[in-house]
């Protein structure tokens, strides 16, 4: 079955049932429903390739994703399939393409190759050489994350300051006087990793503002790390009570460490953060936190780029998630002084 036969039996020309398919030509509806009529008794799919050649569309968008020799967080992970998922919704296909170090070659020859009509650009910096290339290049693109200043294109990201901020000042309502944030690996701090910049800085101002006693680390996303940054931090500062952590990965180990230290959470130690609801249900006691709405992260990238493929001339648009904190049992007033008899 092929456009042709379409035609004849629809009666109509071939240019019309292409023009009814690819949407380039108004078609007068009831035309357009006999062709869909027709399309429908003859159970005729067009085949992608010609569909692409016809509409000059690849109709496959690339996802730029940490470099291959990274492990993906589940987070990312999650995203990931999410976005693949909302994809196919919007009849898509998704390619995936490492960057950083070596693979900005795969990168490269994604965006100068034109071998997709649109880019999903993960793991952003505040200064983010891609993210400028991708503006240079004209290649509609939807950024996770922003860069620091005006912020051109599309972007939709999480308010980790404004989250992490909010995890400090429910800490400081029940009473703690000295934190610590858990935070993303040195790594990402050094390179101007978005979330880890930003939960830093919500974290020192909230801190400053209720004029709290802090510590923040770095911690690799491991749990073993995870484990041996929390012990280190409880031996060097003791009157700690509470930790706000973004770092989903060391999770485990931060609810190791605290148990074979002796302290019950809440009832002698507090902690909160900003990480995904799996992670959040699977801490013991469940984990107060803003979870990071990633299937909703997804869905809002892919719905803006395939905007911004179809109709070039739409206004970039910002789009920034702030999710409430789900008070769980992790969090509570912290112990009272001992004194003496």
């Amino acid at each position: 079955m092929n456009i042709g036969e379409i035609a004849r039996r629809a009666g109509v020309s071939r240019s019309t049932v292409s023009y009814a398919l690819s949407g380039k030509r108004a078609v007068s509806e009831v035309t357009r429903r006999r062709i869909l009529e027709v399309i429908d008794d003859v159970g005729y799919r067009p085949n992608a390739s010609a569909r692409a050649l016809a509409e000059g569309r690849t109709r496959t968008i690339g996802l730029v994703i940490p470099p291959a020799g990274r492990r993906l967080s589940p987070i990312q992970l999650g995203f990931v399939a999410d976005v693949v998922a909302a994809a196919g919704r919007h009849e898509l296909d998704v390619v995936l393409s490492p960057s950083g170090g070596e693979h900005d070659r795969s990168f490269e020859r994604m965006v100068s190759g034109r071998r997709v009509d649109g880019v999903i650009l993960m793991e952003v910096r505040v200064q983010d050489a891609r993210a400028a290339r991708l503006e240079r290049s004209g290649l509609p693109f939807v950024a996770i994350g922003h860069t620091a200043g005006a912020a051109p294109g599309c972007w939709v990201d999480l308010d980790y300051e404004g989250l992490v901020a909010r995890c400090v000042h429910h800490l400081a309502d029940l009473g703690h006087q000295a934190i610590a944030l858990v935070n993303r690996p040195q790594a990402f701090l050094d390179s101007g990793y978005g979330p880890a910049r930003r939960a830093l800085d919500g974290f020192n101002a909230a801190a400053a503002a209720r004029s709290l006693t802090v510590r923040a680390l770095c911690c690799p996303d491991e749990a073993t790390a995870g484990e041996a940054c929390t012990r280190d931090l409880l031996a060097a500062h003791p009157r700690i009570t509470g930790i706000v952590t973004i770092n989903e990965a060391a999770l485990p180990g931060l609810e190791r460490a605290l148990r074979r230290s002796g302290r019950t959470v809440p009832r002698q130690f507090s902690v909160i953060g900003v990480v995904g609801r799996h992670w959040a249900e699977q801490f013991h006691p469940p984990l107060t936190a803003a979870d990071v709405p990633i299937s909703d992260l997804a869905e809002r990238a892919v719905g803006l780029l395939a905007e911004r493929m179809t109709h070039p001339g739409t206004p970039a648009r910002h789009v920034m998630l702030t999710p409430p904190l789900s008070l769980r049992a992790s969090t509570a007033p912290p112990p009272r002084p001992r004194t003496g008899s």
